[in-house]
């Protein structure tokens, strides 16, 4: 360690540092990303098969932002998927807010089963536009709410409208508590009577067998009605404040307690499912009937999140068995969960676990006792894209299968569902992503890396030969402007064996002669993993604004980079364990070495002194718990919208790696419980609606420090969510906030006075 101090005190003593940045450089790292956004040509995004698998469209960039485009399997030249003019007209009408052709507010849509109109998501509500004329609605069907998939909302309305059987013979509908079953003409033919406030039917669970000869629902015994109150002090459309309440259950509480209940027409009975084999549930779901109707099937995930089970019901007998028992000592990951009954032979099930230590399919039959693994090997499944049971095929993305790659790209797959014959569709020293056709006859695939822009392709499925390439993106003003990729790095972790991967990110002016303060871009979630993988850096897929936002931070003079620790996913289980019941760990350990070797490697990374962080929601959590626990490594956080103690936040991320019942660990991860060793400096910033992490948490923090005598900067923004900002304004506002903070605390060098007029 010695050695390594002076090797990098040498470094400082040969190499000049950076100068500070002046006003102008700072508003131009804050207009970064909009002066290159319309610099890309032929980048496509999102492409999305018709139901026929015949036609597809996608989104393309083009001068001055984006179009849609329809393309055919025939190879005819692309069309404008609609009118742009039309339909921005049309949302700008129906919203109030003004929306140009080239940036329609939306990434993906689907035409509807005419062609007449188009339907997307805007702002989490379901929208349609018809394309002949300028009308645009929104078309979200009301539906009672559910927070955090576990404790429904009984103060929203219901739909109370009957759900008609298949045959359309007989509906079911739920009035007072109860079911009603009621023939064509209105007229009852069953209704249970043991529903009430405490133990009610779903009418949003009815499930109709497809051959209408039974229904099953779910009776529910509602969990705690727990809320946060927040005060919006400054709305847009009044001068006193607002009160705003959220349901919003936190660890520990009592969650809603489904209980399957199987009604048969002809028999007329009502029949509660044995609970035996779901007793202690955190969640049932998945409710799915089996296509001959014989059976239904729904997943079981056990409070504490260390058992999973795929229950079979047989119709006839009302008779449960568990297809599937996952079991886990530290945790069975539902954020990666998978898994499909089968409709054909021995029926059965698909899915997904990680019982050998890698996330891998698994297969079995009704029975549950023939067991079968379909792959294997020290690589992971990521995502099954379809089951074909008549041609026997299972199609899915794994990374980690070709050793000399990143562990993190996607290459396509298929297997047999009978086990064997392992094929590799795509083998390219890239990410890829994949839309397989609704026939899987086609699929069209995006391949890139961070430093190769993407070409997206059409191949054949059957052996993936290449039919034609769609698009190949064209960055050549993007370079001209400045634009560089980051730099993947990767060093040793924590063991000395496992790979730690990730990106540097410099400066546009870079100069190898010179020393850069570095600052570490943190999110240690343990749902996922975070460094990006493919081109993209605008934010259309997850990481991408995080580049774009390194690279402005970067372009005032700092190295800025991003790691994914041990503790994030999509690795073995054994990395991802790590986060079990500490959070409080958040991969520090491997994040150290890996700067340490990065310093090591380049004369210009400089880490004497400290380094900064930043991060937001658990990477905010992750920032401050650097400055308690690793003071001498890190001396400048930005934390934002931070989850600073997990029993103040949500109950369903929260359980999933901490577990039930609330205990001592949840404590040791709270950075609130540990303000008191704070070191260095530490900006918090929260917005002040944040209906992700209760902001009281951060008030908490807050409270903590001051009691510690501790000096910090906190920054609240009014009407902020999560993401802080609530318009551009809020945002560039926060963002500029953050880089003079580094500015100062990190360069030691003054930043502009804003207030100053010019």
């Amino acid at each position: 360690m010695l050695t390594r101090v002076l090797s990098a005190a040498l470094f400082c003593m040969a190499l000049p540092v950076q100068a500070a940045p002046d006003r102008g450089s700072i508003e131009q790292a804050l207009d970064l990303r909009e002066r290159w956004l319309p610099l890309t040509r032929d980048v496509m995004l999102a492409p999305v098969w018709a139901s026929d698998g015949d036609t597809f469209h996608y989104k393309l960039s083009v001068e001055g932002g984006f179009y849609f485009f329809r393309q055919s399997l025939t190879g005819s030249a692309p069309q404008l998927a609609f009118d742009h003019d039309k339909v921005a007209s049309g949302i700008s009408a129906a919203t109030g807010h003004s929306y140009q052709a080239e940036v329609l507010p939306f990434e993906q849509f689907q035409f509807t089963e005419q062609m007449e109109a188009i339907t997307f998501y805007l702002n989490n509500a379901r929208w349609q536009c018809q394309l002949q004329t300028p009308d645009c609605r929104d078309i979200t069907e009301p539906r009672q709410g559910s927070a955090f998939g576990v404790v429904r909302d009984l103060n929203q309305d219901v739909d109370a409208s009957p759900l008609w059987s298949p045959d359309g013979r007989y509906q079911a509908l739920v009035r007072g508590h109860n079911l009603l079953l009621l023939d064509q003409q209105g007229r009852l033919l069953l209704k249970t009577d043991d529903g009430n406030g405490s133990n009610f039917y779903d009418p949003q669970s009815i499930r109709w067998a497809p051959d209408s000869s039974a229904l099953l629902l779910v009776r529910v015994q509602p969990g705690t009605a727990r809320y946060v109150t927040r005060v919006l002090a400054a709305p847009e459309d009044q001068l006193e404040p607002k009160v705003i309440q959220q349901l919003y259950p936190k660890p520990g509480d009592a969650v809603d307690i489904d209980q399957p209940v199987l009604i048969k027409l002809q028999a007329k009975t009502v029949t509660p499912i044995e609970n035996a084999l779901f007793a202690n549930p955190y969640r049932i779901d998945q409710l799915v009937w089996q296509q001959d109707s014989s059976a239904f099937t729904f997943r079981y995930t056990e409070r504490g999140h260390q058992r999973m089970r795929i229950i079979h019901v047989d119709a006839a007998t009302a008779k449960a068995t568990a297809l599937v028992t996952e079991d886990s000592p530290t945790f069975v990951n539902l954020w990666a969960a998978f898994h499909q009954p089968l409709q054909q032979g021995v029926q059965g099930v698909v899915w997904l676990s990680e019982r050998d230590g890698w996330a891998h399919l698994y297969r079995t039959d009704r029975s549950g006792k023939k067991l079968q693994q379909l792959t294997s090997g020290n690589w992971r499944v990521r995502q099954v894209l379809a089951i074909d049971e008549n041609a026997g095929h299972v199609w899915f993305t794994a990374s980690g299968y070709y050793p000399e790659q990143d562990p993190y790209y996607e290459q396509l797959f298929r297997v047999d569902l009978a086990g064997g014959n392992l094929t590799a569709l795509t083998e390219r020293n890239a990410h890829h992503e994949v839309v397989l056709s609704p026939d899987r006859q086609h699929f069209i695939v995006r391949y890139s890396r961070v430093d190769l822009p993407y070409v997206t392709e059409l191949r054949q499925s059957s052996d993936g030969a290449l039919i034609r390439t769609l698009a190949q993106a064209d960055i050549s003003r993007l370079t001209a402007a400045g634009f560089r990729p980051p730099q993947p790095f990767v060093a040793k972790g924590r063991d000395g064996a496992t790979d730690i991967w990730g990106l540097i990110v410099k400066p546009q002016n870079f100069d190898p002669e010179k020393r850069y303060p570095v600052i570490e871009n943190i999110y240690a979630g343990p749902h996922d993993s975070f460094v990006p993988k493919s081109f993209w850096p605008f934010g259309f897929h997850a990481g991408g604004d995080k580049v774009i936002g390194m690279q402005a931070l970067a372009d005032l003079g700092f190295i800025v980079v991003q790691i994914d620790g041990m503790g994030t996913a999509n690795r073995s289980k054994a990395f991802h364990d790590v986060a079990w019941q500490d959070l409080a760990d958040s991969g520090f350990p491997d994040r150290i070495l890996w700067h340490q070797a990065a310093a090591d490697s380049f004369p210009w990374y400089s880490i004497e002194g400290g380094i900064g962080i930043y991060g937001a929601s658990a990477g905010g959590q992750s920032t401050v718990a650097a400055l308690l626990f690793h003071p001498d490594f890190y001396r400048v956080g930005v934390a934002y919208a931070g989850c600073y103690d997990n029993r103040m936040d949500k109950i369903s991320w929260n359980e999933q790696w901490l577990g039930y019942p609330v205990g001592p660990q949840y404590a040791a991860s709270s950075v609130v419980e540990q303000a008191h060793l704070l070191q260095g400096q530490l900006l918090i910033i929260n917005g002040e609606q944040d209906s992700n992490v209760d902001p009281a948490s951060t008030m908490q923090l807050v409270d903590a420090l001051i009691r510690a005598d501790k000096d910090f900067d906190l920054l609240i923004v009014p009407g902020g969510e999560h993401s802080v900002g609530r318009s551009s304004g809020p945002i560039r506002y926060v963002q500029r906030r953050q880089f003079d903070f580094f500015i100062r605390h990190l360069q030691g060098a003054a930043t502009p006075d804003w207030n100053r007029v010019h």
